[in-house]
């Protein structure tokens, strides 16, 4: 059941974005690039649950942590990468759900309404606490993984192994961010190792499952989609989908079609973000909440909830269209240093005269600074990596 957790934690809007991201690369790139990205964060994972001062106390928490280990540096770069991170997903999930409502069934308002009516049920289950998300984890978890299967069995009609063979590598490294996004779970590192009383073999057992379980769905959905979805042309298709922000369930709604496959595209779509949004929002609640620990009790309490949730929502009714460009920021620059650069600082730090650790961590900071540069220089205008709209038209 806890390697279930973490795959729970792992599948949100990361596997939305994924086949938009990735499709326009192609198939073959895509599979082995979330195979690549899947082996890097499960080992990052491995590397934080090894640190006892993180995973032993009940009260740890990252920025304490890595006061500790990094000085004050590291733990002011851990503040900011958690806020993004945070911020980030939440105002993703929210311009998600609003896009699908509004396009999977052509209503007549803005995506901002739908946005606003999705916000106020969330934040109010999320308010609830840790306890509502504990009890009813396993229905959503059930929910989410029916759903997720009867979405393949209605795709797979409509796939083409043809589309499999054309690939447009160029494109491959701007879906690095959400590749992030999408093996994200490390929050729960310390909840995991508590709850197995800190037996290594058993972490690492639950770790690795959980995370091959979500790979599998990763790597499935972007098969199905891909192979089900015109890569360009008129109509739906990725390419638009990629330029408007959208999640995967839209064009394939509007390829496949039926009510069936629009009731299940979002029920599939708003559980799986739901999930995920009361996970980060809690964790969100608490980080606020330290944060604001010198203001007196009253003051700190009216100030806590709208610091979490109001920024989020503005960001999300002013740039309704954000959904992919929010988890493009939440990856590749949050995900990427709290949970990617910092794990390869930490095996440098304590290598301890063995090469092959020392070596590893300056891969592994390597490998994930490359891909905070590529998303520096696109969020600055710098890199400007985009789908070869003509090679796709052509091979059509």
């Amino acid at each position: 059941m806890t390697a279930l957790m973490v795959t729970g934690n792992m599948v949100g809007a990361g596997i939305l974005a994924l086949p938009v991201n990735l499709g326009p690369s192609g198939l073959y790139p895509a599979i082995a690039g979330t195979v690549c990205m899947w082996l890097l964060m499960t080992t990052t994972a491995m590397i934080y649950s090894r640190q006892k001062a993180l995973v032993e106390g009940e009260g740890a928490d990252l920025p304490t942590f890595f006061g500790c280990e990094l000085g004050r540096t590291g733990k002011w770069i851990s503040v900011v990468a958690n806020m993004v991170i945070l911020y980030g997903l939440l105002t993703a999930y929210l311009a998600g759900v609003g896009s699908i409502v509004v396009n999977l069934f052509d209503l007549s308002i803005p995506e901002w309404a739908a946005l606003l009516a999705y916000f106020i049920p969330a934040t109010l289950l999320t308010s609830f606490g840790a306890e509502v998300m504990r009890r009813g984890n396993t229905l959503l978890m059930l929910c989410m993984w029916g759903a997720f299967a009867v979405l393949v069995a209605l795709t797979v009609p409509h796939m083409s192994f043809a589309r499999a063979s054309m690939h447009d590598w160029g494109f491959f490294p701007s879906a690095l961010p959400v590749l992030l996004t999408a093996f994200h779970f490390h929050n729960i590192i310390p909840t995991i190792c508590r709850t197995l009383k800190q037996d290594r073999a058993a972490i690492t057992k639950t770790i690795w499952i959980g995370t091959s379980l979500g790979l599998c769905m990763n790597i499935v959905w972007i098969v199905v989609v891909v192979c089900a979805l015109p890569m360009s042309g008129s109509g739906a298709n990725i390419i638009n989908a990629f330029e408007a922000n959208q999640p995967a369930t839209v064009p394939l709604a509007r390829v496949i079609g039926g009510s069936t496959f629009m009731d299940v595209a979002l029920l599939f779509s708003i559980v799986a973000m739901t999930t995920s949004f009361m996970a980060n929002g809690i964790a969100l609640l608490s980080f606020i909440g330290d944060l604001a620990s010198p203001l007196a009790g009253r003051l700190r309490n009216v100030v806590v909830w709208p610091a979490a949730f109001l920024p989020p929502l503005f960001v999300g009714i002013v740039y309704p269209d954000i959904f992919l460009s929010a988890l493009d920021v939440a990856g590749g620059v949050g995900i990427n240093i709290l949970f990617g650069i910092l794990p390869g600082v930490l095996l440098i730090k304590y290598a301890n005269g063995r090469a092959m650790h020392r070596w590893f961590g300056m891969v592994l900071v390597a490998l994930f600074s490359i891909v905070l540069v590529i998303e520096l220089g696109q969020e600055m205008g710098l890199l400007h990596i985009s789908p070869d709209v003509e090679y796709w038209t052509a091979k059509y």
